[in-house]
Parts: structure tokens; C-alpha cells; sequence
């Protein structure tokens, strides 16, 4: 096939070998080809406005040094909103998911990802504009559904601490911050599990980003 005719992916990480073979393998699926890896966020940038082609999607590592992930998927989002982004990392955290997840990213992978499922995870961001491992598979498709049910009501301290789950900070920051005991947080969180019928703080992020409750 014409290279001209796919779609163009970029990879982001420091590792050279691990790029060199996700390249590789990213290259012998169909549609798909790597115009370029970069070792950093920094070096991303600098690639991409020498490049006359901007990627469709980017596979970008989250531990790297000059420019992190999380930096770079920032950046990414305020200055080229167009490139899709699916996080491909190590990191099995709840935590970094979220940040990534608010940052714009719009997907998170393990590197131990069978090749089969990185395939479908290219074609579906294209096609649906995401793509989501099982780990939280279950809570975006809950927070995309069309919700025709009453929506419930909050009380204001509620909202005040969605609002501050959608940061970074711990629960215990959010404690403090709201003046209240961890075991007070912690049970604001679970009402708002059981009521939101969600299981973990992604599922709260991403309901209140959906509903306007907070804000990128």
C-alpha cells in the first residue's frame, strides 16, 4: 500500500530499542505507518514543526527525562488539540490514568499490550476517537451512554469535592483543603460511588467533566 494512503502514528519514548520494535510492529499493521520517534516531549516539538506532516495519533510514553508525559500531553492539547493521544506505558496506576485522562489523552495502554489489541486500540481511536484498556473500559462506556434518567441531585459539598478529586491532589490533601476529617472525605466518595453507580475516582472525573461539574 501507497504510504501516502495510511495513517500516520508517531512514537514517544526515550527507550530507542522499544521504539525501534514498536515501530516495527506498528508498521506491519495495515493502514498504519510511523512517520518518526522522538526521545522526549521537547523532542517531539522540535519534530513536529520541522515535519510538513502533523500525526494522527501519538503512542507516547509517560517516564522520560527534559519532557515527561505529562508535560507533553499538555502541551499537546493546548497547541495541537488535532493529534489524538494514547498513553503506552508501564505505569499500572490509578492516579497517573486519571492525570492522563484529564490532561486530554485519549487512551492508556500497558506496554505488555498483546499486538492484536494495540492494532484495535489504533483503529478504534480513528474510528470512535478513543480507546480504553479493560481497566477503564467499563467506566468511560458507563460515563458516554446517553443517560435519559433524572439526573441526581448533589449536595454542595459534593460538588466541591468533585470538583477536587479532578485534580491531583490525595484525598487527604482534599481533607484539608475542605476542612473536613479523611474518614468525612471518605465518605463523601463512596456516597457519590454508590449514587453515580461508578466504582473508582476515574468514574468520578470523568462524570464530572462530562456533566460540566468541572472543567480541563
Amino acid at each position: 500500500m501507497n504510504k501516502t494512503s495510511l495513517h500516520n502514528i508517531v512514537i514517544v519514548d526515550d527507550h530507542s530499542l522499544f521504539a525501534s520494535s514498536l515501530e516495527k510492529l506498528v508498521n506491519s499493521f495495515n493502514d498504519f505507518h510511523v512517520l518518526y520517534h522522538a526521545k522526549n516531549g521537547r523532542d517531539l516539538q522540535q519534530k513536529i514543526k520541522e515535519s510538513s506532516v502533523l500525526p494522527e495519533i501519538i503512542l507516547l510514553d509517560l517516564n522520560m527525562p527534559v519532557m515527561d508525559g505529562f508535560e507533553t500531553m499538555k502541551w499537546l492539547t493546548e497547541n495541537e488539540p488535532s493529534i489524538k493521544v494514547l498513553a503506552l506505558t508501564m505505569e499500572d496506576d490509578e492516579a497517573k490514568i486519571l492525570k492522563m485522562l484529564c490532561n486530554g489523552a485519549k487512551g492508556y495502554l500497558l506496554k505488555d499490550i498483546h499486538p492484536d489489541k494495540l492494532n484495535e486500540a489504533l483503529v478504534q481511536t480513528l474510528e470512535k476517537g478513543y480507546y480504553h484498556s479493560e481497566k477503564v473500559a467499563e467506566t468511560l462506556l458507563h460515563s458516554l451512554q446517553s443517560n435519559e434518567t433524572e439526573q441526581p441531585v448533589f449536595k454542595e459539598r459534593e460538588i466541591d469535592f468533585m470538583k477536587l478529586a479532578c485534580t491531583e491532589m490525595t484525598y487527604k490533601e482534599i481533607a484539608d483543603k475542605m476542612n473536613l476529617s479523611p474518614k468525612t472525605i471518605d465518605g463523601y466518595r463512596q456516597d457519590l460511588f454508590n449514587k453515580l453507580d461508578i466504582k473508582n475516582r476515574v468514574g468520578l472525573v470523568i462524570y464530572a467533566l462530562k456533566n460540566d461539574i468541572s472543567k480541563i
